[in-house]
């Protein structure tokens, strides 16, 4: 239910609910999408930041505390993507997120472990007999330029190594360019190249430059068959914001309401502590509700985040932070 903020502000923000039938023709052309796109509310970038920060100052203690630490290490993408992973690394990371806290059996396990195509192999037996997916970062990551046949190539290997969930980048420069039915056929090839593997779709928001834009690619997204939106790269200087999460939730949810299709959100990039993990996951009850308030529909992209996460679970438990070895630095 809303709180008496999200009341507050929910007519400055919230899309206006249309007909079942009214997305039916809108991808048909170039024309009819941006005309759609162009069409959508813009976007109250002072109402929207306000509920944002309102939402931000909720204080959760104790019990709903505990839960909460759980449930969002449960939706933790434990992620590594650089130049220097090796195997090993990749063996250790799927191993913590199979077993959080090796010290402690009640800790959840993670989602799942983010890793380039390479490594999706190694990441899959590190894994293997857990409930953790193996994700994959497509499609020329992080900046997304190549020839669509190399990207699709790239989505392939990944699938026939055994990833689970598929990440791609969106071509930035095709849908700042206005290129939206370029951005859409690509996304659905990517789509039907992934297989049963499920898609998650970056927009990379901080270079979107607006929130309209954000709006635009968040609908354009999920037109396209996105099983999953989401914010950031990780690479850029602008992540994920509870202001462009928020935006991105309440598409998800305004696009149920219309074609009752549910879409997961993914925040990724700068979401580092436990303080910062629960102001999302109230964003995320507030707004879409609690449909979405499970790892199948809601997921941080991060890896330092757990490490806050293991930390503040264990001081809930014994009253005292832990020494600095209590957790593994990745």
């Amino acid at each position: 239910m809303y709180s008496r903020y999200a009341r507050r502000y929910a007519r400055l923000v919230t899309m206006p609910i249309a007909a079942p039938h009214a997305l039916a023709d809108v991808t048909a052309s170039d024309s009819t999408l941006r005309r759609f796109l162009h069409g959508l509310p813009g976007v109250d970038a002072v109402g929207l930041e306000a509920r944002a920060a309102s939402l931000g100052t909720r204080s959760i203690k104790t019990t709903a505390k505990a839960y909460a630490i759980d449930l969002a290490i449960s939706m933790v993408d434990l992620t590594t993507l650089e130049g220097a992973d090796t195997p090993g690394k990749v063996r250790a990371l799927g191993a913590k997120a199979v077993r959080p806290d090796p010290t402690d059996r009640t800790a959840p396990a993670t989602a799942a472990v983010c890793v380039y195509p390479d490594m999706v192999a190694t990441a899959k037996e590190a894994v293997a007999g857990s409930t953790v997916k193996v994700a994959s970062v497509a499609t020329a990551f992080p900046a997304g330029r190549a020839p669509l046949a190399v990207k699709l190539a790239d989505v392939r290997e990944a699938v026939a190594a055994g990833a689970d969930e598929i990440d791609m980048v969106i071509d930035r420069g095709a849908f700042l360019a206005g290129g939206y039915m370029k951005v859409y056929d690509e996304i659905v090839a990517v789509k039907e190249a992934s297989g049963a593997a499920r898609l998650k779709v970056i927009f990379e928001t901080g270079e979107l430059s607006t929130y309209d834009n954000i709006r635009r690619a968040s609908w354009l997204g999920m037109l396209a068959g996105a099983d999953f939106i989401k914010t950031s790269t990780g690479k850029v200087a602008v992540n994920a914001t509870p202001a462009n999460t928020l935006l991105m939730l309440e598409a998800v949810r305004d696009f149920r309401a219309q074609t009752g299709v549910q879409v997961g959100v993914k925040p990724a990039g700068g979401i580092r502590t436990t303080k910062d993990a629960i102001k999302f996951l109230v964003l995320v009850n507030e707004t879409a509700g609690e449909d979405w308030l499970d790892n199948h529909w809601f997921r941080f992209g991060a890896s330092s985040l757990l490490n806050d996460l293991l930390m503040q679970r264990q001081k809930l438990a014994t009253g005292r932070y832990s020494g600095p070895d209590y957790v593994t630095v990745d």
